[in-house]
């Protein structure tokens, strides 16, 4: 793709002012990393405050062309609209909640990983917030739209910025600016009045850190964007570390380790289906997504610590003691927090129990690695009790 037919997002001023690296992702220019580095701005994500943008992100609101005005009657309808295309249980979300589903195909593969969430306030139930990934968004709100029919209007939010706020300090920083987002949960979302504006803001993130996703309209975006950044806290972090961020997280990337031949079962997804849909039938690839859950599962995506050598990366075979090629390698890097290489990969169920020794196979050369548990390094979520 020519750098003329790239889009751009409303901070790609803001990134080339700050000498950010430009590279087409997901039809976008989008930075891959600042001047500091890859290396270092993945450390200061985990130490302090970076900032990214993600408005290549698909966020957008899905709302009830006709509410009555009940609230729950209303939430009920919304998701009566969208769980037939997702795993997830949308109807028993509570207010100011989010959750991540998958959309599936006919066949349980997924189309796509996003996030739904149910608003907090009464006045705006009947209505959804959803985010889903850069690439697959075009089709993703084709089939959501469709699904809804005249019932209910999808608007999409992806022309505002969407800016992720994520690590240790991250709650200090944006507190001192919007203060009502020191009470979120991880998961949960409130719409709060800024300058005379809208901010949607997620306790949510790509990292495995404490941190937020903030949907900031256009208008105020790169002032927004400027007033965080002039905090010593914060630091800008570009694709590269947030690429490695979540690697380290054990967080799939869709399209790499998640496609629409892989069901959520071979994903490690399991935690995201409904068990009351999956029960009734009432879910795409049910029969499938049943029979993978007996056990019948060809594949399983399973967490590599690398031993020794260079990093194994997309597409490296893996090999068995014996030297057969029993799968591959779909995400891997050097893990910074570890200082060693990792990966993310499939192989069959009989090697896939932690502890098991493969290879990975890079130009040749067989390099010893080990079947670990994921996440590489722990999260770090700001979890509340359950009331």
């Amino acid at each position: 793709m020519s750098d003329e037919s790239l889009k751009s997002t409303v901070l790609t001023g803001a990134h080339r002012a700050l000498g950010g690296r430009m590279v087409a992702f997901a039809g976008y220019d989008m930075p891959v990393q600042y001047p500091r580095g890859i290396l270092k701005e993945h450390q200061w994500a985990r130490e302090h405050a970076g900032m990214f943008d993600v408005s290549h992100m698909g966020p957008a609101f899905l709302r009830l062309s006709a509410p009555t005005g009940d609230g729950e009657a209303d939430h009920a309808a919304v998701a009566r609209l969208i769980e037939p295309l997702i795993c997830g249980d949308i109807a028993g979300l509570r207010p100011g909640r989010l959750r991540y589903t998958l959309l599936l195909n006919d066949a349980g593969g997924v189309i796509d990983d996003l996030m739904i969430g149910r608003p907090f306030d009464e006045a705006e139930q009947g209505g959804l917030y959803i985010v889903v990934n850069a690439g697959t968004k075009d089709g993703d709100f084709s089939l959501i739209a469709h699904a809804a029919g005249d019932a209910a209007m999808l608007t999409r939010a992806d022309d505002n910025a969407l800016i992720a706020l994520q690590g240790p300090e991250a709650v200090s920083v944006l507190s001192a600016i919007v203060p009502e987002v020191a009470a979120l949960g991880f998961m949960t979302f409130r719409t709060i009045a800024f300058d005379d504006h809208d901010l949607v803001v997620s306790r949510s993130g790509y990292t495995g850190e404490d941190g937020f996703e903030i949907l900031v309209p256009a208008a105020i975006a790169p002032g927004f964007w400027d007033r965080l950044l002039a905090d010593e806290r914060v630091a800008p972090i570009g694709l590269g570390a947030r690429d490695s961020l979540r690697l380290e997280a054990g967080l799939p990337l869709y399209g790499h380790d998640v496609d629409e031949t892989v069901s959520p079962i071979e994903a490690g997804l399991g935690f995201a289906l409904a068990k009351r849909r999956l029960k009734g039938g009432a879910m795409s690839g049910a029969d499938r997504i049943r029979r993978e859950q007996t056990g019948d599962v060809a594949r399983l995506r399973v967490g590599l610590r690398v031993l020794e050598g260079a990093p194994a990366r997309e597409g490296a075979q893996i090999a068995d003691a014996a030297g057969n090629v029993v799968g591959v390698v779909t995400s891997g890097g050097f893990a910074p927090s570890l200082g060693a290489p990792i990966a993310m990969g499939f192989v069959p169920p009989a090697f896939s129990r932690f502890g098991t020794r493969l290879n990975v196979l890079i130009r040749g050369r067989a390099q010893p690695a080990e079947v670990v548990p994921m996440p590489f390094v722990p999260h770090r979520y700001h979890r509340t009790p359950t009331t």
